[in-house]
């Protein structure tokens, strides 16, 4: 299982990294189109949803985005809406969904999950075409580094449990390997990104240690909140279509949080 996770993980990085390098802003507005069908299929399942409801969750969501995308193109308000939008994200994840956590997804009414579907999937594909391609980079490596380090650490150290209600998988431990893999992607990112670098120095390097931290927290919260998902729907995996990983959401639940939250951080730095 492993080794197909690790395959799998290098074949979507290389495609992903050719539709950086290869697709103008068009295009990769087109594949992001397809990723948000395709994360809106799978939670519409997930929502409870029969195949037909599903396909139209998916078909409206994508038409909202599209939507989206077109009331952004060149217009004075386009910063602003996109930082109402990202503000809103920063909300959601800090905010509203650990408490929703806490309380027990499922334990509710299920109408507002598909809402959830919305207001989770829309703004970090928003996120996605709007970041220039290194700051997209440098936003995802946050979940990769971080992502990899909870994993390795909380196979080989793990033994008290992060959330056993939730995803029993994760540990403190493994959470502490990811604080310090964060830490250390994000110091080199100072000393090394040019962008970065020319605006970290003295006293900043608290704010901007804290919040790479803060990315960190997002990341968690959109893999437990997706685990969490996932339980209320009595399935281990949001799909089938990516070998030893499931579903779409399985591989993209931690940036879902952390791109809308790292492009407002972004713009806040000035390096956008």
């Amino acid at each position: 299982m492993l080794s197909t996770r690790i395959v799998t993980a290098i074949v979507l990085l290389a495609a992903f990294g050719a539709a950086l390098v290869l697709l103008g802003g068009t295009q990769f507005a087109i594949l992001v189109a397809l990723l948000v069908a395709a994360g809106a299929y799978e939670w519409g399942k997930l929502s409870h949803f029969g195949p037909r409801a599903t396909l139209a969750y998916a078909g409206a969501m994508t038409l909202v985005f599209a939507a989206l995308l077109w009331l952004l193109e060149p217009t004075e308000m386009r910063q602003s809406v996109l930082q109402a939008v990202f503000g809103g994200s920063l909300i959601l994840w800090v905010v509203v969904l650990p408490i929703w956590l806490r309380a027990g997804v499922g334990r509710q009414l299920r109408w507002p999950l598909p809402l959830a579907g919305f207001a989770v999937l829309l703004p970090a594909a928003l996120a996605m075409v709007v970041m220039q391609r290194s700051q997209l980079l440098l936003a995802l490596g946050v979940v990769w580094v971080s992502d990899t380090a909870a994993f390795f650490t909380g196979r080989a150290l793990g033994r008290h449990k992060l959330a056993p209600n939730i995803s029993p998988g994760k540990t403190w431990e493994g959470l502490l390997g990811a604080f310090i893999a964060t830490a250390g992607y994000a110091i080199i990112c100072a000393l090394f990104v040019p962008q970065i670098a020319v605006r970290v120095h003295g006293a900043v390097w608290l704010v901007y240690l804290a919040a790479a931290e803060l990315l960190l927290a997002a990341s968690v919260i959109g893999d437990l909140f997706e685990s969490a998902l996932k339980r209320q729907a009595s399935v281990k995996d949001s799909g089938s279509l990516l070998p030893g990983h499931g579903g779409l959401l399985d591989r993209i639940d931690s940036a879902t949080a952390v791109l809308p939250i790292a492009a407002l951080l972004m713009y806040w730095m000035g390096t956008t």
